[in-house]
């Protein structure tokens, strides 16, 4: 059973940069989840994840993400972060446009997700909502080997600061004014990382990513066909 709390936003996004500032739980919070995502309604859905997978204390936190589209997931990849974001506030941000969906902490690039749907990859194609939660995932921590302490509840995240610059979407897809490069964050600057941004990405890849789906080769002995570009 899922155990938790939460709050969404009322209403649904088409396109945009989202950004949350959040503290997670500290002392002993293995098996403890926060979240922080965008998620469509219905079956087939669309998400875009930022899960932040506690543990014992003292060890470090994992930062992982995922992307879902037209109800396909099992994207993951983790970072193990720089910093204990349990003891401070750090900025958490999507940047979703109709060509790349970037995720960021502190305005530095963890994870890019590029839009080749013309290749047949999945890419979110419906109207999402804002939601933040926290709660227990059996699988969260050691790969489920180690749980929940409840002598440590209540368990605690704080978030902050949200802010948005977003396009709205009332409709189960998404509204195709949302696709417009009048938006700044639809802008061709913001089709691809710029160098600077780019430099900072593979720097992350190699220092603090220790899982990706694109490497898994035992859950796919053929890498998915976004991993290829």
């Amino acid at each position: 059973h899922k155990i938790g709390s939460g709050f969404a936003s009322k209403i649904t996004y088409g396109s945009g940069l989202f950004h949350m500032r959040i503290k997670v739980p500290g002392r002993d919070s293995a098996g403890v989840v926060t979240a922080y995502y965008l998620n469509s309604q219905g079956n087939s859905h669309d998400e875009l994840d930022f899960e932040f997978l506690g543990n014992r204390e003292g060890k470090p936190y994992t930062l992982q993400t995922n992307v879902y589209a037209n109800g396909e997931g099992s994207r993951e990849q983790r970072i193990s972060l720089w910093f204990d974001p349990t003891t401070d506030f750090h900025d958490y941000k999507i940047l979703w446009n109709p060509h790349q969906i970037v995720f960021y902490v502190d305005n530095i690039p963890i994870r890019v997700y590029k839009n080749n749907s013309n290749i047949g990859v999945g890419y979110p194609t419906k109207s999402m909502q804002i939601i933040a939660s926290l709660w227990n995932g059996d699988w969260a921590t050691d790969g489920g080997q180690t749980k929940i302490n409840w002598t440590y509840a209540p368990f605690k995240a704080n978030f902050q600061g949200f802010d948005v610059s977003v396009c709205q979407s009332q409709s189960l897809n998404i509204d195709q004014n949302c696709l417009s490069n009048s938006y700044w964050w639809n802008d061709k600057q913001y089709w691809q990382l710029d160098l600077i941004a780019q430099k900072q990405y593979e720097n992350v890849k190699q220092k603090y990513m220790n899982y990706d789906y694109c490497k898994d080769r035992q859950r796919y002995p053929i890498a998915p066909l976004e991993c290829l570009h």
